[in-house]
């Protein structure tokens, strides 16, 4: 218990001392060189599952509907309610 109070104290010090710094780089950084000679890669047995894909005919009943258009002779209701 208390680790995690000094932690919880000292945590948000080091972020602001971080945060407070001022980086300069004053030098470009270099690879170094490296000479590569041939390799092997490493070799794998692998034994895949066996999958058989084929096509199937079903048949699918489907519900008849019937759609009655609306009498183009009445005048719609009107939508707009007064309060």
């Amino acid at each position: 218990m208390r680790r995690r109070v000094t932690a919880t104290l000292v945590a948000p010090l080091l972020v602001m001392g971080l945060a407070g710094c001022d980086i300069d780089r004053t030098q470009e950084g270099e690879l170094p060189d490296v000479d590569v000679e041939g390799g092997q890669l490493p070799e794998y047995d692998v034994d895949a599952a066996d999958v058989d894909v084929g096509t199937d005919t079903q048949t699918v009943i489907v519900p008849d509907v019937d759609v009655t258009p609306p009498d183009t002779n009445v005048t719609p209701p009107d939508t707009a309610r007064s309060p």
